[in-house]
């Protein structure tokens, strides 16, 4: 029986014996495919199956603390110290939105770097070079968000091309320069 809400949203049911089951493919998941499906934009409930309350929040806390313990740490022991330093504050309240908004601003961020980059070399004779790192970027990006290790070998000798890209940048502020005087 496939079970969603009413906004399309996944319902993940989790059971006394820490088995997590999802009602959408009728079958029993792990920790590591909610993690997918996070990073699939995929949105999922997760329910106590007993009494049916709502323990999202405390799944994809234990989601990011196996995460961490992977050694694929992202959280810096600085933030996690003041994070919990504000447990009690009077700004407390304030703290989740302003996460919230700092990381869909870091998102935007990084789709706006991805489409200057795009559009910066699109009528240069560099454009192929540009496309190259910008997949390279992309696949480190990657990398840094799932912790696997960045392929290496052909892509090791990039100096020529950074040397060129350089180049390409100077010759384009000289012609910069040109036009404001």
């Amino acid at each position: 029986m496939k079970k969603r809400n009413s906004d399309d949203t996944v319902i993940i049911k989790k059971y006394a014996n820490r088995r997590l089951y999802n009602t959408e493919t009728s079958s029993y998941i792990t920790l590591e495919h909610l993690a997918a499906m996070t990073r699939e934009g995929r949105d999922f409930k997760v329910v106590d199956a007993k009494t049916d309350a709502d323990i999202t929040h405390n799944v994809l806390t234990q989601i990011i603390m196996e995460e961490e313990a992977r050694g694929t740490s992202m959280l810096p022991v600085n933030f996690l110290r003041q994070l919990i330093a504000m447990y009690g504050d009077s700004m407390q309240a304030m703290v989740p939105g302003y996460l919230d908004a700092s990381m869909e601003s870091f998102r935007r961020n990084q789709a706006q770097f991805k489409s200057a980059v795009e559009g910066a070399f699109a009528n240069s004779p560099f454009a192929e070079i540009a496309k190259r790192n910008l997949e390279m970027f992309e696949v480190a990006t990657e990398a840094f968000k799932t912790g696997q290790p960045m392929p290496t070998g052909a892509e090791a000798s990039k100096d020529d091309e950074i040397a060129a890209l350089k180049a390409e940048m100077t010759r384009l502020r000289d012609k910069i320069e040109k036009l404001d005087k």
